[in-house]
Parts: structure tokens; sequence; C-alpha cells
């Protein structure tokens, strides 16, 4: 796959396949005419050239495709799919994929939370066809073998079939039933994006979505507080992206970053959003989540010392709503800090090493503390898992970084 190709296809993929489900009422046909939509690009675009709008390019042939393989199954008559806009002129210098491109995102997202879909795979659905996550990435993310999450996949796109389920973005009445799978879903998303410090993964420029995405959910829903403090949360946390690398192009820790870097508008707009959530008074799990960021972020200066006692408070107030492994991990960080490495691995070492075997931030975490109790063979070992995972390349820099520094001590 040539650059443009899979930057195209990785930037508005997610944006194409939402607006083919839309239109068509399939998940399968969406997903299967924007694969085919690629293979024709990368067919054709060596040959005759990238064409100036990549994306609507491939909007415009998946949409041929979904109505070729229409007809070829002979079931276009029993289909009511939406009016087709009028096919797009994809050379058309004046033309932006924003306006070619109908953006079904959020209605897509509800239509894969559906109560009909089991609650274990909504947010797997969504990160697939929305998000554009590899079967691979999204069962790393669940702790799940991928042939597991295939099953998992195939069998909620079969109930959304059988289930006859509306590609609508349902009234406030129906949200309770869904809303928590959509949270979830932008959640993990959010992490994906977010998970290379350099802003280089393939999933980077979806930070930029989520953004989008949580802005237009809370306008949807102002007086749900959850998603008032979603949209704090990565607001916050995309505040933080320009320092988080060093001049090497090494991962900064949150610690150790430059709060002079962050950006206050962002840090602005996260905090008028947990303010309006606050003031629903009703408490949830990603307001906590929120207000940690929100006290990393008061931070105006390096000479600032992090507040871990606050921070330790919020993760012990978290655990009672969302008790897994990624809060224990980020507790036992604050806990190293406020009560030393030992007891912070005394925590460590209760979760379940073998479902964390695939999760690197735990062995990065375990590496840390066992480097800091002078333990350094079992430190190198750790770091040596976490490095086997395939970190980004500034997050692989740190981590050999801190592996190095074992030899020198």
């Amino acid at each position: 796959m040539s650059p443009e190709l899979d930057r195209a296809a990785r930037e508005a993929g997610g944006r194409i396949i939402a607006a083919l489900a839309a239109g068509f009422r399939d998940l399968d046909l969406a997903e299967e005419s924007f694969a085919e939509a690629c293979a024709r690009a990368a067919a054709t675009w060596p040959r005759d050239g990238v064409p100036r709008q990549p994306a609507a390019w491939l909007y415009a042939a998946a949409r041929r495709c979904a109505l070729d393989a229409l007809r070829k199954r002979a079931v276009r008559s029993r289909l009511s799919p939406d009016a087709p806009e009028p096919e797009p002129t994809v050379e058309d210098d004046l033309a932006s994929d924003e306006r070619l491109i109908p953006d079904e995102r959020l209605r897509l997202i509800f239509v894969c939370c559906h109560p009909a879909v089991a609650p274990e795979s909504r947010a797997a659905l969504t990160l697939r066809l929305v998000c554009g996550l590899s079967v691979q990435e999204i069962a790393r993310a669940f702790l799940l073998t991928e042939a597991a999450m295939f099953q998992r996949l195939t069998r909620a796109k079969k109930k959304i079939a059988q289930a006859g389920v509306a590609f609508e973005v349902p009234g406030p009445e129906a949200w309770p039933q869904r809303l928590s799978a959509v949270l979830s879903t932008l959640e993990v998303a959010y992490s994906k994006a977010h998970e290379d410090a350099a802003g280089a993964g393939a999933h980077a420029a979806y930070a930029r979505e989520i953004l989008d995405l949580t802005a237009a959910l809370a306008e949807l829903a102002p007086s749900e507080a959850e998603c008032l403090a979603l949209a704090a949360l990565v607001r916050y946390a995309e505040a933080r992206r320009p320092a988080r690398l060093d001049e090497t192009g090494a991962m900064t820790p949150l610690s150790q970053q430059d709060p002079a870097l962050w950006r206050r508008p962002l840090i602005d707009e996260a905090q008028a959003y947990l303010r309006r959530a606050a003031d629903l008074d009703r408490p949830g799990p990603r307001q906590l989540q929120a207000a940690v960021h929100a006290v990393w972020c008061g931070r105006r200066s390096l000479d600032e010392p992090p507040r871990w006692g606050a921070v330790l408070a919020l993760y012990d107030a978290l655990l009672a709503w969302r008790d897994d492994a990624v809060a224990r991990l980020n507790r036992a960080v604050a806990l190293a800090e406020v009560a030393g490495p030992q007891a912070a691995l005394a925590e460590v070492e209760r979760l379940d090493p073998e479902r964390l075997a695939a999760f690197r931030p735990f062995h990065a975490v375990r590496a840390d503390l066992l480097a800091r109790l002078s333990r350094p063979e079992e430190a190198r070992a750790a770091y040596d898992r976490a490095l086997a995972l395939d970190p980004a390349p500034a997050e692989r820099l740190w981590l050999e970084r801190r592996r190095t520094a074992l030899d020198e001590d």
C-alpha cells in the first residue's frame, strides 16, 4: 500500500465506512466495499497517479462497489437506503473531503452500541468499524486472543442484521441503554490515538476526531455528566501533547513534563466541561478520571511538585467505580510516591500476570518499581518483556534508556 493510500485509509476510513453503513444499512457491505475501494486504489493510483482528493476518491469508489454488490446479490429492490448524494467529482479542486463524505460516525457508534449487541461486543465493534482498528489491536486492548475477538465481532454484526437495528441516533429515552458503551468506545479509541507520544502512530490522527465527537456528544446530552467528563478528559490529555517528547524524541513521563508547554486553551475548555459535570451532581468514573487530569494540569511549572497525595486519593475513589488493571497500575505509580516502591510493588504483584502478559504498561511499571528497590536483574527482565511488545518509537527509546541505566548503576 502506498503512503498516500495508507494515510487516506487511516484518516478517512472511519468516516467512509460510517457513511456507507448509514446509507445502505449493512455493516458487512460497508466494510467490504471500503476494502474493495482500497484494493482498486492500490491497483490504479500507481498507474494513473494519486487523485487530488484521495479520501473522496475512496468514498466514491466504495459507494460504487456497494451498489455493484447489491446488484449482484439481486437484493437492491428489498433495501431502502437513503437517497444517495450525487456522484462526487473527486478531481474537483474546490471540493473538500469533509463536504463530499457525510459524517455519520456518531450514528454508527450508537448502532454498534444497540442493546441487541452483547455488552462486551459493543465497544469492540465500534472500534473496528468506526475507528478502523485491526482485530489484533482490539484484542490487545481488551486482553483477548485475536481468534476470540474475531468471533465476537462476527456475532455482533450478525445480531445487528438479525435484529433489524435502525441506523439512527436514538432519542434521549434510549440513551441509558447505550450511553455507557458509547463512552467506553470513545475512551478506548482515544487511548489508541494517544498511546504514541510522538503522534506518529497508525491512529494518531484520530485524537482530533475524538475531540470533535466528544464535543458533539456533550452538545447532544448536556445533562449527562459522564459525557461532559469525557469531553474534559480528552482535552486535558491533548493539552499535554506538546510536552510528551524530550529533545531526543524519547517519551517524557507526565511527572517530568514541562507545564509551560501545555496548551492552556484546551485546559480551559476541559475545566469548563468538568465544572458543568460537577454541577449536575451525578458522580461517575469518568469524572474521577478527569479530576486526576485536572490535578496534573493544575501545575504551572516544573518547580511545583506533583500532588501525589491528591492523585492517589482520586484513584482510591475510582476503584469503587472501576476496579481494573489500568486503574490499579496508575494507582500503584502514585502509591510508590506516597508510601514507597515496596508498597506499590506489592499491589502490582497482586494483579494477574498471565492476563496482563501482553499489556506493556504492566511490565513497565513493574520494571520501574523493581529498579527502585535495587533488584536490577528482575527489572531488566521486566523491561525486556515490555520492549518485546512492540512499543511506539518514543516509548521504546524511553524504555531502552531506563534499561541501560540499570547497567550503569
